[in-house]
């Protein structure tokens, strides 16, 4: 004590010294009032929710805010706690030496420091330890200050770098840590108790124990009473006025997100951000978020630990959801992966890109396919793909054979095609995963060897959603991020014919049936697939508004017990894709000019005649469409014609098509959706109509009442509602009336 009170002696005659050298214009270095050390990094959603801030170079978080953003009560309750002649001395204040002396005599302990604000703010800005010599300093310091910035400046350069406790420096990152609020909203209260936190942050922490922080409070608000810089009725309210201290939390949203944006800011441009707004809908992403959880417990059983979604905005390019994983904290099952980004086979996704090089070729939607066993010559020996229903088909549309995601058809397009055409389109697609030579893949290319990411894949199906308009995504909103490059991949005609392709409900049914979860009450175009062992399942797809990519897996590498793309992210996909389009009507694909539709026959691809066995429309670019009549049913009736009629084969394609409901089928039960809008849950029915019967249109019958009539393709759409139903067709053959047998359904709520 003795020692201490020495030094203050010897202060005051050196601190008016001080005072006199000062008034020689000595500017204090400039560069030490630098902010960009101190600045933390905010990244933000595309509203400006706060995702995660990222620490400043000297480990804390700062927010570089003016005086006009600052509550002026904070400012009183600042001056009265630390410097209350802040306005009137140089730099140094001998007055407060003095008092600080007496009152640390008078308790033979140390009570009150002497230390201006100026002084501390040099304190802030040169560090080292605190000796006596460097107290001299820091005085000499303060002074040269003062003479280098105004008392504005000074208070600024002191209310934005003064530690607040918990890694927060300044008084802006202070309230919104605090009170989750801008400075500028403090109350009274609130600003008298942040003002007494820089004495000692630690001690006085709220996280830590709030009595002695309300103490300090007190303290302070009485102080400004006796400067009359609040009235006795403010400072009564003041003291009543009860705390809401937010809970301390890691605001660390989106980490996977968040990871990948700041991978893509070089450590130079760091330093100079204070905020990066992102296109990511935080809103969206936990929702998201909380959908994948749901559907991880579902599938848990099979042995299915992780997911990952990305969903993009396929008109401003821009990534609105990107889910790495299950948890980011989960350290069981490897969490902190990002798998949007990790490189997995995709399967089947790939086949897409092969069939749009196929129609740019002269193929067509019902150009015949062979799907029957064969072997493929390759560089490393003979090559034998398999349908993943491990059954062959025979001749099948190309149409039918996307759809249902055959192999065999998929390896023929490509083995006519050549590998090197398809590795160069997927290199323009964004595929900068395949980092080996066409050679390396081989046909397997097609069927998803190339390891790529869910990105990647989300990015490629979304130039097929925009009409062949490639565009690398965006993650910064309202920033360049250098020119926006745009690439024509294939024309809009063929990205067309692959979407109808993708979107045809019917097309998929031999594979994946009537309900799949890929079916969906508006216009949307999906594609599943399924790495081999089942290590990996994936489905992308998207609308005219949004690209959504989704991959459900282990990150161990473990395979799923037999999940396959549409039962491990179908059902996950189908709620993502209802939740996007909730928000406002849902559009529709529309169809470029250069394109034909016309009717075929279903088994042969060509013009249908009176008796093949059905007709349906296929649509084509124009000059491909098919300009012979069908053979097939003309063969079978020349061979047939001389026999009885009961012993007339079936034809090579199947049974004569009858006079009947085609869909529903007897005994089939519908189940409402409790969440799902109700217009949005309805069927489509569909009758069998032979063509040689000269029937241009059916009537539908529920319940014994006519709901309507419709013509080619015999399709009508019905809302669901809980019930028995019998359904039935009727219809005029000539003078004759037609009626078909009754169809029974059960719909439950």
């Amino acid at each position: 004590m003795r020692k201490r009170t020495k030094r203050l002696l010897i202060g005051v005659p050196l601190a008016a010294l001080l005072a006199v050298w000062g008034s020689l214009y000595i500017p204090f270095p400039r560069s030490r009032l630098n902010p960009a050390p101190v600045l933390s990094l905010r990244l933000a959603d595309r509203h400006g929710l706060l995702l995660r801030e990222v620490l400043s170079d000297e480990g804390g978080r700062c927010r570089w805010i003016n005086l006009d953003e600052v509550s002026p009560l904070l400012l009183k309750a600042t001056l009265a706690s630390e410097d209350r002649a802040f306005f009137s001395h140089s730099g140094i204040d001998p007055l407060a030496i003095l008092r600080a002396l007496f009152q640390n005599l008078r308790s033979r302990h140390t009570v009150s420091g002497a230390s201006t604000i100026t002084q501390q703010l040099v304190r802030n800005l040169i560090g080292g330890r605190r000796t006596f010599l460097r107290k001299v300093v820091e005085a000499w310091l303060a002074v040269r200050l003062e003479h280098t910035l105004s008392k504005e400046e000074i208070l600024i350069q002191y209310l934005n770098r003064i530690p607040y406790g918990h890694q927060t420096f300044g008084i802006e990152a202070a309230a919104r840590l605090y009170f989750d609020k801008p400075a500028e909203h403090l109350s009274l209260a609130e600003s008298a108790f942040l003002a007494g936190l820089p004495r000692s942050p630690t001690m006085l922490s709220p996280y830590r124990k709030m009595g002695p922080a309300l103490r300090r409070q007190g303290d302070i608000l009485r102080a400004m009473g006796r400067l009359r810089f609040i009235s006795q009725p403010e400072l009564e309210r003041a003291l009543a006025e009860k705390l809401v201290i937010v809970p301390a939390e890691e605001k660390f949203k989106a980490p996977h997100f968040g990871e990948m944006v700041l991978s893509q800011i070089p450590p130079a441009a760091r330093r100079r951000l204070s905020e990066v707004r992102t296109t990511l809908d935080f809103a969206l992403q936990a929702k998201v978020q909380k959908l994948v959880v749901n559907h991880l417990k579902q599938l848990a059983k099979k042995g299915l630990t992780n997911a990952s979604v990305v969903v993009l905005d396929n008109d401003r390019d821009e990534v609105l959801c990107l889910v790495g994983s299950r948890d980011f904290f989960d350290t069981d099952h490897q969490g902190q992966v990002n798998g949007a980004l990790a490189l997995r086979q995709p399967g089947s996704a790939l086949k897409p890109f092969t069939y749009a090089l196929a129609l740019e070729r002269g193929y067509s939607a019902s150009s015949l396919i062979d799907d029957s066993p064969a072997g493929f010559s390759t560089a490393s020996g003979a090559y034998h793909p398999r349908n993943y229903d491990n059954t062959y088909h025979g001749q099948v549309r190309m149409r039918v054979a996307l759809a249902c995601s055959y192999n065999v058809p998929a390896v023929s397009v490509l083995s006519s095609l050549g590998t090197d055409m398809l590795f160069r389109r997927l290199k323009a697609l964004g595929f900068d995963s395949l980092k080996m030579d066409a050679g390396y893949y081989g046909l397997g290319l097609t069927l998803g060897n190339g390891e790529v990411s869910l990105l990647e894949l989300v990015r490629a199906y979304a130039a097929l959603a925009r009409g062949g308009l490639f565009r690398r995504e965006r993650i910064f909103l309202g920033k360049p991020e250098g020119p926006r490059r745009e690439a024509k991949v294939f024309s809009p005609q063929v990205a067309f014919l692959i979407t109808d392709i993708l979107s045809d409900s019917d097309a998929r049914i031999p594979s994946f049936g009537y309900l799949s979860p890929l079916n969906l009450p508006f216009p949307a175009a999906a594609k599943t697939g399924t790495s081999k062992d089942y290590r990996d399942n994936w489905t992308v797809g998207y609308t005219p508004r949004h690209t959504v990519g989704v991959w459900v897996g282990n990150f161990d590498g473990r395979p799923m017990q037999g999940v396959s793309g549409v039962t491990g992210c179908g059902p996950l996909f189908h709620d993502i894709m209802l939740l996007l389009e909730a928000q406002g009507p849902a559009a529709d694909f529309s169809q470029p000019p250069g394109l034909v539709r016309k009717e075929i026959c279903p088994l042969s691809g060509l013009i249908p005649t009176d008796l093949c066995p059905g007709r349906m429309e296929e649509v084509y670019l124009s000059g491909t469409e098919p300009k012979k009549y069908c053979p097939l049913r003309h063969e079978f009736s020349l061979r047939a014609a001389a026999l009885p009629s009961e012993e007339r084969p079936s034809p090579a394609f199947g049974p004569p098509l009858s006079f009947r409901v085609l869909y529903p089928q007897e005994g089939d039960i519908f189940k409402l959706d409790p969440v799902l809008r109700p217009n949005y849950q309805s069927v489509r029915f569909r009758a069998g109509v032979p063509a040689d019967m000269g029937i241009t249109a059916v009537e539908w019958w529920v319940n014994g009442r006519k709901i309507g009539s419709s013509g080619f393709p015999y399709t009508f759409p019905w809302t669901l509602s809980p019930g028995a139903w019998t359904i039935k067709i009727t219809a005029r053959a000539g003078e004759k009336k037609l009626e078909s047998p009754a169809v029974k359904i059960q719909v439950l709520s």
